[in-house]
C-alpha cells in the first residue's frame, strides 16, 4: 500500500459493556464495525464477545469458531483486533486475532496471563517469541493483551510499529496505571496507541488513542472514538526526538 493510501485510515477504540449473552455481544461489535468507514483500524476490548465467564467455559469455546466467521465477513476493507478465547490441541488460549479483508491475517496467543485472575488454572500462556510486529494494510502493528503491558521486554518488542493496539480487560482499582501504561507506550515508541478496555462495571473503561506525542483522548461516554492516523506525524516525531527508532 502506498503512503497517500495509508494517510487515509481512520484509528477507532471501542468501548462497550459485555452482557451475558454471548449473540448480543457480538451484535454489538458488528452494528459498532458496520458504522466505521472503510479504511479504519477498529480495537476492541479484551475477550469482549464472552468476557472470562469460566462457569459456562465450554459455551465460550463453542462460541468462538461462529464468532470468527462473522467477524471475518465485517472485516472487508477494515482491520478489526481483538480476543477471543479458543481451544487448540487440548489446551485453550486467549488468542489476539487481526482480522482484514475477510481473513484472519494474524494470530498470537496471550504470553502473560493474570493470574490474581485465575487465568492460569482455565488456559495456557502463549510464546513471548510469538510477539511481533505485523505489516497489514501498509500498517506495521503490534498488539498488547491487557496485563501484558507491565512487561518490558513486550515493549522492546514493539519498538518501530505505527500504530500498537491494547485490547484489554483490566481492573478499575488500576485505572491509573493503564492511563499511565497507555501514554507512555506511545511516547516512548513515538507512535500511536489504541487502547480498548471494557465499561463493564469491575473494568477502568479507560478506552482511547493517544498519538505519538503522548497526546490521549479518551472515549468517554463514546462506544466508538475514531480519530485519522497520520503517518506524517510519527515521522514527524521521531526526527524532532531522534532516538534511533525508523522512520
Amino acid at each position: 500500500m502506498t503512503s497517500s493510501k495509508t494517510e487515509s485510515f481512520s484509528l477507532c477504540s471501542l468501548l462497550f459493556e459485555t452482557t451475558p449473552n454471548y449473540e448480543t455481544n457480538l451484535q454489538t461489535l458488528l452494528s459498532l464495525i458496520e458504522k466505521c468507514n472503510e479504511n479504519t483500524l477498529i480495537v476492541a476490548p479484551e475477550v469482549c464477545l464472552t468476557a472470562y465467564d469460566y462457569d459456562n467455559f465450554e459455551a465460550v469455546l463453542t462460541f468462538a469458531p461462529y464468532a470468527i466467521e462473522a467477524i471475518k465477513k465485517a472485516s472487508r476493507n477494515k482491520i478489526i483486533i481483538l480476543t477471543i478465547l479458543e481451544r487448540r490441541n487440548n489446551s485453550v488460549f486467549n488468542f489476539a486475532k487481526i482480522f482484514y479483508n475477510g481473513e484472519v491475517v494474524f494470530e498470537r496467543a496471550k504470553a502473560k496471563l493474570f493470574r490474581f485472575g485465575d487465568e492460569h488454572k482455565y488456559m495456557q500462556e502463549g510464546s513471548v517469541e510469538d510477539f511481533k510486529i505485523v505489516e497489514v494494510g501498509g500498517i506495521k502493528i503490534a498488539v498488547f493483551i491487557c496485563f501484558e503491558l507491565r512487561f518490558k521486554e513486550l515493549w522492546l518488542k514493539s519498538e518501530g510499529a505505527d500504530v500498537i493496539a491494547v485490547p484489554a480487560w483490566w481492573g478499575v482499582v488500576r485505572r491509573e496505571h493503564f492511563k499511565i501504561f497507555t501514554e507512555a507506550l506511545a511516547l516512548m515508541n513515538q507512535c500511536y496507541v489504541v487502547a480498548s478496555d471494557s465499561k463493564n462495571e469491575e473494568c477502568s473503561a479507560q478506552s482511547g488513542i493517544i498519538n505519538p506525542q503522548g497526546e490521549a483522548i479518551r472515549n468517554g461516554e463514546k462506544q466508538a472514538l475514531i480519530l485519522p492516523l497520520s503517518k506524517k506525524a510519527i515521522a514527524v516525531m521521531r526526527r524532532y526526538m531522534d532516538i534511533g527508532l525508523s522512520l
